[in-house]
């Protein structure tokens, strides 16, 4: 049996609620990991409500490519790590459009520089069997994405509906910049059945034109299909993954969980550069299910899964989230 954590070793925020003195914010935040980090860095102006508010945002994240370069490992239940990780940074503008009853937008605007590195921090733009990691080919891929993103929720006491939609397009500022456009929409809906409580939820995307293999849907691991390893399951142009869960309050703090989890690449692995979902055997579709506790407190809400994979393996999640500040 295998487990499975995540959670960041150390963590930093500050923020500054009237910069200056127009009550401008300034919001820093570092977080860092094992084997992996992030740092933000968010200016934003006040505008009239009825306007769409601005945010100035600088972000660099490294972490493991492991979704799509990892190597799966006993009967797909693990993904080891690749010696691919990548090295992301983004400089853009946010603008959040006036909220309706329950529909709300923002509409985002960065510059992107990607570059894959290798365990030692080097510079590199090939896997291990050759392919490249890039679209241009070179040691990094740069782009300006125009993005949207809408979300429309609807709640009442016995139940809830939530709808997500981003589009994002790369825009050919020059000649080796990548072109694609990618879309990515997530479905959830809550009833309440009894003292249960039922969640379904239904995701999925496609991307056509340029591409990097690292811009692939993975599929597998926590928040995708549980039993597999992050990726284990495939990484394609396409994908589509359903989540079922079956919540049933066990006392005051603590709930037990049922779930049924389903994802596929829709034949789409052969598709992404260097095809490399095939040279790691993945099989393009799985299926996990399996149970689970919800711990909520004030500090914040423990949970705790275990899964069976389609190969009978077995594995343990753990997760934190919510923690108070």
């Amino acid at each position: 049996m295998n487990c499975s954590t995540s959670f960041f070793w150390n963590s930093l925020c500050i923020k500054h609620p009237n910069l200056f003195g127009g009550s401008e914010k300034l919001d820093v935040s570092w977080d860092k990991g094992l084997y992996d980090s992030n740092v933000l860095v968010a200016y934003r102006r006040p505008r009239p409500e009825w306007l769409a508010q601005q945010s100035f945002v600088l972000q660099h994240s490294l972490s493991p490519e492991i979704g799509v370069h990892g190597i799966p490992v006993n009967n797909f239940s693990r993904s080891g790590s690749g010696g691919i990780n990548l090295s992301r940074l983004s400089v853009g503008m946010d603008l959040k459009e006036p909220a309706s009853s329950k529909w709300s937008s923002t509409t985002s605007i960065k510059f992107e520089h990607v570059r894959p590195l290798n365990d030692d921090g080097r510079a590199i733009c090939r896997d291990y069997d050759g392919f490249p990691l890039t679209s241009s080919g070179n040691p990094h891929d740069s782009m300006v994405v125009l993005k949207q993103e809408s979300q429309f929720a609807k709640a009442n006491d016995n139940s809830f509906f939530h709808f997500n939609l981003q589009i994002e397009q790369g825009i050919p500022v020059l000649s080796k910049w990548i072109i694609f456009n990618r879309f990515k929409f997530v479905a959830s809906k809550g009833i309440k059945l009894g003292p249960a409580f039922l969640l379904t939820r239904l995701t999925g995307g496609s991307i056509v034109g340029d591409m990097a293999p690292y811009q692939a849907f993975s599929i597998g691991g926590l928040g995708s299909v549980r039993g597999y390893g992050e990726g284990a399951v495939g990484s394609g142009r396409s994908c589509l993954v359903a989540n079922s869960e079956l919540t049933l309050p066990l006392n005051k703090m603590l709930e037990g969980a049922i779930f049924l989890d389903c994802g596929t690449d829709l034949r789409s692995g052969h598709l992404v550069p260097g095809n490399p979902a095939l040279r790691q055997s993945k099989p393009g579709s799985g299926i996990g299910l399996g149970y689970g506790l919800r711990f909520k407190s004030q500090f914040g809400h423990f949970q705790v899964d275990y899964a069976v994979n389609a190969y009978q393996q077995r594995t343990l999640y753990f997760g934190l989230s919510n923690l108070a500040s």
